[in-house]
């Protein structure tokens, strides 16, 4: 579309779909309220936002269905940069900012402890990773008119193995980002509809699959565009009315700090509080228990299964329920079935206990810099110099992996010229900060309602929500009577960090309506990532893999089709990995952008700015940095430890957490490329 006059038009015909499209999603929230106020049952209300939302985006990618290459890979690069920034921030966005951004800042506050790297890591390590974009790549890769990132190793070095390689690394990285998204994909749908987690993950694969499968990146960018409308009103819509509720201003970004301060005091209460005392001193003692057991795993397993036995032949022999026996058995079933799978269990279970006996259940002071002092004790200034680098080290992983990661790079091939990839990163950076913003406002409001109001509650009146979301995944909430003394204390509840924004309206009291509302936003940035990640993997395995190196003779359009069937192949997988819930969305996420980081952004940097980098260079630059990030997240993941026969604990290099492997990676990266070029250019 190179005409002015009909781009011109073009823009505007967008414009008026978008006003449309909004003022109908906002008639169809006030239909709904009015329903709800009226009688319609909340289970109701979770059905009618999933079927809706999805049936939207179902109806796009039909409408925006196609057999072009041109139109499938990179959406006829004729989108406007404003829309696209809009696509980039709904498949930016994900399961991770939208379900556990706010989480892990209820969790680890702002600056974190020495083992947690803190919240606000996240947020400025992924905000600030977009001027990296603009800065030093988008604009780079737009200008060779590329399909897929792997192309540019290809365009750039030449020869098959620089973009097997890629090809490799951009599927190691989405596919570990993608799992994520589907994982919170199954949390909601499930949630929403009260099926089972992995019939919800089937549920949400079909409209990931009616999204991407049938018009690749032309179908899912006006996707993405519809679901960034509903995610920015699921996020700002229950943040505001919190802030509406507790200060009686809905700005919540603005006054969010008068509560802070009574965070701060609450803090010091329950700190001080005999019955926080007590329960942390129970939860040390059951650590204690455990690092009993560790000490001789296969006697202590002998003597809690023969314990376990002689339970049940006691039961039996004086007649008791068949309740109580069926729950015996279950107990011994429930035990280890060996050394190793004892060692992890009760290892974790150990560090959970040991985390939950310090003060506040283990939190950290919300508004501390970092754990520690830095004038305090030696292990307290080991503490802070920990917490710190930590902090920063995740913050320069999330910076540097924004700069790598396949599926966001790709969204900036749309564009019509290179000027529009650079707005549509400035675009990006606008729609994402009006979330990132709030995330922190929300945090603080929900840590406030638990410990103001749901903190001191008696077991017996508890809400209905905690019960709920428990059925859901027993890992997302659970509360339990630790004293005995049926008040619910702060170091009894056991929040995981991905149902904090999803509970929020629930935990603050607000129409049920607006819960589906904000299930749906969740939703709809699982899904709109997931459609960008699923489209990278199968572009890289079928276009830079199978259609270079296999079979030459593979027409454009037999190209498309063979994607298409590759996408729902790979979607399937990472549904079945998803099942088993491998790990919380946040930490999984995090590891992508350790590997997107150091499998990519030095070779390319260092191709882009310096012309001396070669094509040996860059391939052991590539392996280097992708080999040391792997390994040390995989020498210090407890599940391969234990595979390998290593001692439990970890091998930590000056005290970085695995997550933040990059660290290393992206220097190894670097140093290789440069050395192994310098050493060609003499030869």
């Amino acid at each position: 579309m190179r005409d002015p006059a009909q781009y011109a038009a073009y823009n505007r015909r967008l414009y008026r779909i978008l006003a449309s499209y909004t003022a109908g999603l906002l008639a169809f929230l006030v239909l709904l309220a009015w329903a709800e106020q009226q009688g319609l049952p909340r289970y109701w209300l979770g059905p009618i936002f999933m079927f809706s939302t999805v049936m939207v985006y179902a109806g796009i990618g039909i409408y925006g269905r196609t057999t072009d290459p041109e139109e499938y890979y990179v959406a006829g690069r004729r989108i406007p940069p404003m829309f696209n920034g809009m696509a980039a921030a709904a498949d930016w966005m994900s399961a991770a900012s939208f379900i556990s951004l706010a989480g892990g800042l209820y969790l680890q506050g702002f600056g974190g402890t020495d083992a947690q790297p803190g919240g606000l890591a996240y947020v400025l390590g992924w905000t600030g990773g977009f001027c990296l974009v603009a800065l030093l790549i988008a604009p780079h890769l737009r200008k060779l008119n590329l399909y897929t990132v792997p192309d540019y190793f290809s365009v750039r070095f030449g020869g098959r193995w620089p973009r097997v390689i890629a090809a490799f690394s951009a599927v190691v990285c989405s596919f570990t980002y993608v799992v994520a998204q589907i994982y919170g994909i199954g949390l909601i749908a499930s949630r929403l509809t009260g099926v089972q987690f992995e019939i919800g993950i089937l549920l949400g694969l079909g409209g990931v699959l009616l999204c991407s499968f049938l018009g690749g990146m032309k179908a899912i960018t006006w996707t993405q565009v519809a679901q960034y409308v509903i995610l920015l009103l699921a996020f700002l819509i229950p943040v505001s009315w919190l802030a509406w509720k507790q200060l009686g201003n809905p700005s919540a970004p603005l006054v969010y700090g008068t509560q802070l301060q009574k965070i701060a005091q609450l803090e010091r209460k329950l700190a001080d509080d005999p019955a926080e005392k007590e329960v942390a001193a129970i939860f040390l003692q059951r650590a204690h228990a455990y690092e009993a057991r560790l000490q001789d795993i296969e006697g202590s397993l002998q003597r809690e299964r023969a314990a376990a036995q002689a339970r049940i032949r006691k039961l039996k022999a004086q007649g008791a329920d068949s309740a109580l026996v069926v729950q015996a058995n279950r107990e011994l079933s429930a035990l280890p079935r060996d050394v190793a799978t004892a060692r992890e269990r009760w290892t974790r279970a150990m560090q959970e206990s040991y985390e939950r006996s310090r003060p506040l259940g283990g939190l950290p002071p919300h508004a501390q810099a970092f754990a520690g002092d830095p004038d305090g004790t030696p292990a307290q200034q080991e503490a802070f110099r920990n917490a710190r680098r930590n902090f920063l080290a995740l913050m320069f992983c999330l910076m540097v992996g924004t700069a790598g990661l396949p599926h966001l790079l790709t969204r900036y091939y749309t564009t019509p010229t290179v000027a529009g990839a650079r707005s549509s990163v400035a675009w990006s950076l606008f729609f994402i900060s009006l979330v990132y913003l709030s995330a922190p406002a929300l945090a603080v409001l929900v840590k406030f309602e638990v410990m103001q109001n749901l903190v001191g509650t008696s077991f017996d009146a508890l809400p209905a929500w905690i019960a709920q979301w428990a059925k859901v995944d027993a890992s997302l909430i659970s509360v339990a009577d630790v004293n005995g003394d049926r008040i619910l204390q702060l170091g009894e509840i056991h929040l995981g960090a991905d149902m904090i924004m999803l509970a929020t309206p629930e935990l603050g009291g607000l129409p049920y309506v607006v819960s589906g509302l904000v299930a749906a936003g969740g939703l709809a940035a699982a899904l709109s990532t997931a459609d960008g990640l699923l489209l990278t993997i199968s572009n890289a395995l079928v276009r830079d893999v199978y259609c270079h190196e296999i079979n030459h003779h593979v027409t454009a359009e037999q190209r498309v089709i063979l994607s298409k069937f590759t996408l729902m192949a790979v979607a399937l997988v990472a549904a079945l990995v998803a099942s088993f819930k491998p790990a919380e969305i946040l930490p999984l996420v995090s590891a992508s952008f350790s590997l997107a980081a150091s499998a990519f952004v030095p070779v390319m940097v260092l191709g882009i700015f310096w012309a001396g980098t070669s094509r040996t260079g860059a391939i052991a630059g590539m392996l280097s940095g992708l080999g040391v990030t792997v390994y040390y997240m995989l020498v210090n993941a407890p599940a391969f430890r234990a595979l390998v026969g290593l001692p439990a604990g970890s091998d930590l290099w000056f005290a970085i957490q695995p997550i933040s492997a990059g660290v290393f990676g992206v220097p190894a990266g670097f140093a290789t490329a440069l050395a192994v070029s310098l050493l060609d250019r003499r030869h």
